[in-house]
């Protein structure tokens, strides 16, 4: 992102002066002569810095410095001050301005200290980047994206598992990332250094499934000519995931039941077992429950395996998501195919976030490639498919949908978002309030 200086001022020759000055020193100015034009611009990660005369009709200065610090506690604010104004100043600064000007102020001080400001904000930006990329509990967040109350929840959870050596079953639909999920609490646990092994269960061949997972010794059955290590040997130290575990046959469950509760393994053709060090996380697109009911799973192994037990969401509990999950899934892409990242156009995102994804993250994910790529989306069935309820029940969850899919798009500004859904600014207040949203939540 390039550094960007907001100004805010009532007079206009000010403004201009103000903008003409840091503009002339390269750097990239904008002012406005509104307080609550200036918040609408404002994000959590704003790249840049806000500078704000104090005395200003309607919201005032300090006022604004506040509104704006609840944005991003670390955004650099810097106060403009009168001559009479130095006890504000120094209020300001306990209530965490940057630094303060008083006029008349020398334009070579003012680019200097912006300049300063702009130093310390791309620092902080750089930061939160890196540690959204590794580490303790960021690397959940940058893993598991979306502000929704499942989502949250699903994250706190994950963190409060890490920090222990619990076994973790998750449960959902096909695509909602039970993979993604998986991956993320390894790696926000002491185990990160060490392997993750994935296995899928369903595409282990059934002939073979006991020698796959737990190996054999040289000589156990004709053409074994030497020792081979077992899938979940390969785990030493690390996370073992078994995707669709239910697909396992009943006989190799029995002796996968008896390597969690004794963390040994014995291979086969081998008397004497073979410690394990590994955390086992299980998952599953189907209720558990039902499966041992139907005598194709077992319950001691179901009870073992529901220590802790964490769902991963469909598409449709959290609509709210889908814009922003669409916009990381277009990087993402980008990346992969070494093509530059296409902007996203509120309006379309507004129509995935209405739309139903059957397929979840992968369907969207597979949505977000095809962007990429430049190639036409395609319709799938039950895309233009509504929610249940009354016409006005319907009409209401649309409307929230569009409205969140435009806060998401526009990371919570409000004047690009009511200017993308052709309303006015008071008609957004409202529908916000009536619909319950936050821009918080989407900055």
């Amino acid at each position: 992102m390039k550094d960007e200086v907001l100004f805010v001022d009532d007079e206009e020759e000010l403004r201009f002066s103000a903008a003409q000055t840091l503009k002339l020193a390269g750097l990239t100015a904008s002012a406005v002569g509104d307080a609550e034009l200036a918040l609408a611009r404002l994000a959590r990660d704003f790249p840049g810095v806000l500078i704000t005369d104090i005395r200003m009709p309607g919201m005032d200065g300090m006022t604004l410095m506040r509104r704006a610090l609840e944005i991003d506690p670390s955004l650099p604010v810097i106060i403009v001050t009168g001559n009479g104004d130095v006890e504000l100043a120094v209020q300001a600064m306990r209530d965490g301005a940057y630094d303060f000007l008083e006029k008349p102020y020398d334009p070579a001080h003012l680019v200097h200290v912006v300049r300063r400001a702009l130093e310390k904000r791309r620092l902080t930006l750089e930061n939160r980047s890196l540690r959204n990329q590794v580490g303790g509990r960021d690397v959940i967040e940058a893993r598991l994206i979306g502000r929704s109350d499942v989502m949250v929840r699903l994250r706190e959870q994950l963190r409060a598992v890490s920090a222990t050596e619990a076994d973790v079953l998750i449960t959902g639909e096909t695509g909602t990332g039970k993979e993604v999920i998986a991956r993320a609490l390894h790696r926000a646990s002491a185990r990160q250094g060490k392997p993750f092994v994935h296995i899928n269960c369903a595409a282990l061949p059934r002939d073979l499934v006991e020698i796959e997972l737990f190996g054999h010794v040289a000589g156990a059955f004709a053409g074994a000519h030497r020792t081979r290590y077992g899938k979940l040997e390969h785990g030493r130290g690390g996370t073992v995931f078994l995707d669709e575990i239910d697909s396992l046959d009943t006989g190799v469950q029995a002796k996968f039941l008896q390597a969690i509760q004794s963390r040994q393994i014995t291979p086969l053709g081998s008397n004497d077992p073979v410690d394990l060090d590994v955390r086992f996380v299980a998952a599953s697109k189907d209720r558990l429950e039902d499966a041992v009911e139907e005598g194709r799973f077992r319950s001691d192994l179901f009870y073992r395996l529901n220590v802790v037990t964490l769902r991963a969401p469909a598409l449709a509990e959290r609509r709210a998501d889908i814009p922003l999950l669409f916009v990381h899934l277009v990087g993402e892409a980008a990346a992969r195919y070494k093509r530059p990242v296409p902007d996203v156009d509120p309006a379309m995102l507004a129509a995935a976030a209405a739309r139903d994804w059957s397929g979840n993250v992968r369907e969207l994910r597979n949505a977000a490639d095809r962007y990429v790529l430049g190639l036409p989306a395609e319709t799938a069935p039950g895309a233009a498919s509504a929610p249940a309820g009354s016409l006005p029940a319907q009409m209401a969850a649309h409307e929230r949908a569009l409205i969140a899919a435009a806060l998401g798009a526009n990371n919570g500004a409000l004047k690009p978002t009511y200017e993308a859904l052709g309303i006015s600014r008071k008609a957004l207040y409202e529908k916000m309030q009536k619909h319950g949203l936050d821009r918080g939540t989407y900055s």
